[in-house]
């Protein structure tokens, strides 16, 4: 039943066997509504897809509503511009209803810079907050703080077990690890080496490419697969050991693909691999920036596996607009598919319009 553009408050409260005020007052989330009438409306309003008008809603309830989104600054890696993207977009939908978005940034490789901005960010006393917590021991306190001061908030990028949100959006990071393992050993009989590049990140704090390495290791531990050899490596490119640490991995005879477990990191392989006429080495990295796509392009890089940075910030903030404008349920995780991009497929891609 998909009547959501034309149906009238009274065919709801017919449906829903209330009156025509309940229907009023649970959709402009004003006066008084029983449990009961309130799961009847709520019921049929979610089999019919039915949405207010949202500039109604707005002016009905009299009420504008303040988001904090908090992110790493996006001026130091472009993922984060990604996301900022879509925070941008959100803000460019939602303003027009009484939707303000305040965008806090904090500093990619400072851990205190994330709880002062957390903090800094609740004291403005928002009404909801979308974060990318990529700091796993630093996040916990924060997840306390909220729910102290009880403001709802929406993860995305990074999930957090110890967490309670309103919802998680991004993907399933554990088999995300898996995919890149199978795309890595996808014809590869002989035994060799596969190697897991984390790049600029520390490791022990972040959970998100903690699973990816989980999933990868996992891949390769089953089905038989023990003839592989799986070296992990945390490098840093501005240490001064780092040209000498890749030199060493990409020169072992025995080396046969690298998983690179970030965006940003997955053009730096690359360029090292270009530079030293190793495209022979099977890469697969993550994401569609500017950079990465130049790789993919010249075939340096095999597979992408694109996390859709943008996209995720956008969701996060609108099912928050939802959840706080219609108290709306939103699921628990929204997970996205692992889209594997090649150099054959990208064009049509891009072309629509899904990132």
């Amino acid at each position: 039943m998909d009547l959501g553009k034309n149906i009238r408050i009274k065919d709801i409260a017919k449906l829903a066997g209330v009156s025509v005020g309940t229907v009023d007052r649970v959709i402009h989330n004003r006066g008084r509504v029983s449990q009961e009438a309130l799961k009847k409306v709520t019921s049929v309003m979610e089999q019919i897809d039915y949405k207010p008008n949202l500039i109604a809603r707005t002016l009905g309830s009299n009420k504008n509503y303040r988001i904090a989104a908090i992110i790493p600054n996006p001026e130091q890696d472009p993922y984060w511009s990604q996301s900022n993207k879509g925070i941008l977009q959100a803000q460019a939908e939602w303003t027009q209803y009484g939707i303000n978005i305040d965008l806090h940034v904090f500093d990619l490789f400072n851990k205190e810079s994330f709880i002062t901005t957390v903090q800094e960010a609740i004291a403005t006393k928002p009404d909801g907050i979308v974060v990318a917590p990529i700091f796993y021991h630093e996040a916990l306190p924060v997840f306390d703080l909220l729910k102290t001061e009880q403001i709802p908030y929406v993860l995305f990028n990074t999930n957090i077990p110890e967490a309670t949100p309103l919802s998680f959006i991004g993907q399933n990071l554990y088999q995300s690890g898996k995919v890149a393992a199978q795309l890595l050993h996808f014809g590869q009989e002989n035994p060799g080496t596969f190697a897991v590049l984390h790049m600029d990140e520390d490791i022990q704090d972040s959970l998100h490419l903690v699973e990816k390495e989980k999933g990868f290791r996992e891949y390769f531990s089953s089905n038989g697969k023990a003839k592989f050899e799986i070296m992990a490596l945390n490098l840093n490119p501005s240490d001064s050991a780092f040209e000498t640490q890749l030199n060493e991995l990409v020169n072992n005879p025995n080396l046969k693909g690298i998983f690179v477990t970030t965006s940003k990191g997955s053009a730096v392989a690359a360029s090292f691999l270009e530079k030293h006429s190793k495209k022979h080495i099977r890469l697969i990295g993550y994401d569609l920036l500017d950079e990465n796509l130049k790789y993919l392009k010249t075939g340096t890089i095999d597979f992408l596996i694109h996390q859709n940075p943008k996209r995720q910030a956008f969701l996060g903030i609108s099912h928050l607009v939802n959840h706080l404008m219609f108290k709306k349920s939103m699921p628990q995780q929204e997970l996205f598919p692992l889209e594997v991009i090649t150099e054959e497929n990208l064009g049509s891609y891009l072309n629509s319009g899904l990132h």
